[in-house]
């Protein structure tokens, strides 16, 4: 039997969207009025087709059925601990407490500049601070759970009673022990909870919500020669069997948030595809996040007028996930992106 996947397309912004919504035109995405869609691309692994929300009742009844199913968990209003997801997209800061990240290795893993570096990324309008004591970039080699933790462990105590959003960036269930003595209100683990078989149960018992990331291989071989069937459906169905297994063992709160991954174990075709198809994961009825900032497949598109930041196309392609209701954006530099969406949206409305 086919399996049909569902993504909303041909979104409205700001006024737009409210005069769309009011006149039954469009529909709301996440419950939000100022950004609505009227039309649904439905896609199976052979063919797609794109429809007006308004024609969903001339199909088949079985496919209605699903396509109706899908559209109430694209509509329906995101909630997540602590977080307001009203007024996207919301940004999380990096800082990487390491010696060797792949571009800003070495210049915050000093208590003092990681903190100037932290005040900077809030005052620039970061809610969520992602801190990580381990290179996850193309061809790095893992380190111990002890040196993680003590890269990261003086600035994580500094910010203990502080009342900021403090996300973890770690694979590992030991660093993730040690930190909820602290303060953590995410854990991020970009090998989709799959590198340490504690984190399940560290998640499980404390109930922390988490973020499930997509990365084929391990960073150390994830660009060697990565492959799909279909990079699109093939990811939507690895999310879609995770959350299968985590609701089986007992994790059943909501505080979830999906990210494809971009760059980790994809080339460029298989990051373009995700990036123009990326509102397919709305679906899932979770919040989407994507790490844009300073990525290879920006060099890649851009050739001879690449950059050290990236900026150009990382605004670029944070817009682009913007106008597909992605909720959540993990970057580097956080004024100039923030900037360049308040005007984006002005513009818009």
């Amino acid at each position: 039997m086919n399996k049909y996947y569902t993504r909303a397309c041909n979104f409205y912004f700001g006024s737009k969207s409210k005069e769309n919504i009011a006149k039954k035109l469009s529909v709301p995405l996440n419950g939000n009025n100022l950004i609505s869609f009227d039309e649904i691309e439905i896609i199976n692994r052979k063919n797609s087709k794109v429809i007006n929300i308004k024609d969903i009742k001339k199909l088949p009844r079985n496919l209605k059925i699903k396509i109706n199913k899908d559209l109430k968990k694209i509509k329906q209003k995101k909630t997540f601990k602590q977080l307001t997801l009203s007024d996207i997209p919301i940004f999380m800061g990096i800082v990487n407490l390491t010696p060797d990240s792949f571009s800003d290795g070495g210049k915050y893993n000093k208590k003092n500049l990681a903190l100037k570096h932290i005040n900077k990324l809030l005052s620039n309008g970061a809610k969520i601070l992602d801190i990580g004591g381990e290179s996850t970039r193309p061809g790095a080699n893992d380190i111990s759970p002890t040196k993680e933790w003590d890269r990261i462990k003086l600035v994580l105590k500094m910010l203990k009673n502080k009342k900021y959003f403090i996300s973890l960036d770690t694979r590992k269930s030991f660093v993730m022990s040690k930190a909820f003595k602290l303060k953590v209100d995410l854990i991020n683990d970009v090998s989709g909870l799959s590198y340490d078989p504690d984190t399940i149960n560290f998640l499980k018992e404390t109930k922390k919500p988490f973020v499930i990331h997509h990365m084929k291989g391990t960073p150390k071989n994830m660009q060697i020669k990565p492959s799909y069937k279909n990079v699109l459906l093939d990811i939507y169905d690895f999310f879609d069997a995770k959350l299968k297994y985590i609701r089986k063992i007992g994790i059943k709160h909501n505080n979830i948030i999906l990210d494809p991954g971009i760059g980790f174990g994809k080339n460029l075709k298989h990051n373009i595809t995700l990036l123009k198809n990326i509102s397919i994961f709305h679906s899932l009825g979770l919040p989407i996040m994507l790490g844009l900032s300073r990525k290879r497949f920006i060099k890649e598109i851009s050739k001879e007028n690449d950059t050290k930041e990236r900026l150009g196309g990382t605004i670029s392609s944070c817009i682009q996930s913007y106008l597909q209701g992605v909720q959540i954006l993990r970057v580097h530099d956080v004024k100039e992106i923030n900037q360049a969406l308040k005007v984006f949206k002005k513009l818009q409305n």
